[in-house]
């Protein structure tokens, strides 16, 4: 199983949802663990656009994959953002990673690591471990302003951030 489709199963349990909509948004996982990925795009590409933030990290996912469409790191992207500036811990920390590599986006360790941190802070195991990596390879003046982005992000509501 990829890492990605193990924290979407984590995240599962917190799902928003009514029961129509929680019956297309597992129509959609049962798609994508079919591979059927035509069919998943369709059920959470409907969720997402009515603002269901795991179907928003789930399009992320499929576009920096590539799974069923082409490899887009900016629609991936798109998608993260949506996700994460709703609270959503796996497009936050995927946010983190792709700020550290510069993909879609000029790279920012300090965006890297107040994404990676506010992640940390729900309990993504793997995102303190990338938190704790990234601290090593920065001035502690720069943890300090990535920390105090980090709490600012969360005053503001992920708005803006």
């Amino acid at each position: 199983m990829n890492k990605c489709i193990a924290v979407l199963l984590l995240m599962i349990a917190t799902l928003p949802f009514g029961t129509s909509a929680l019956a297309d948004f597992q129509k959609g996982l049962d798609a994508y663990d079919r591979e059927d990925y035509a069919t998943a795009l369709k059920e959470w590409k409907i969720l997402a656009e009515e603002g269901d933030p795991v179907s928003q990290y789930n399009l992320g996912v499929m576009y920096r994959m590539g799974n069923g469409v082409a490899k887009d790191d900016k629609e991936a992207l798109k998608w993260y953002r949506l996700a994460a500036y709703q609270g959503n811990a796996g497009s936050q920390f995927l946010l983190g990673y792709m700020y550290l590599n510069g993909i879609g986006v000029p790279q920012n360790i300090l965006r890297a690591h107040m994404w990676v941190n506010l992640a940390a802070s729900q309990g993504v195991e793997a995102a303190e471990n990338e938190r704790d990596k990234l601290a090593q390879q920065m001035t502690s003046e720069d943890i300090v302003l990535a920390h105090q982005m980090a709490r600012e992000c969360v005053a503001r509501n992920y708005k803006g951030c």
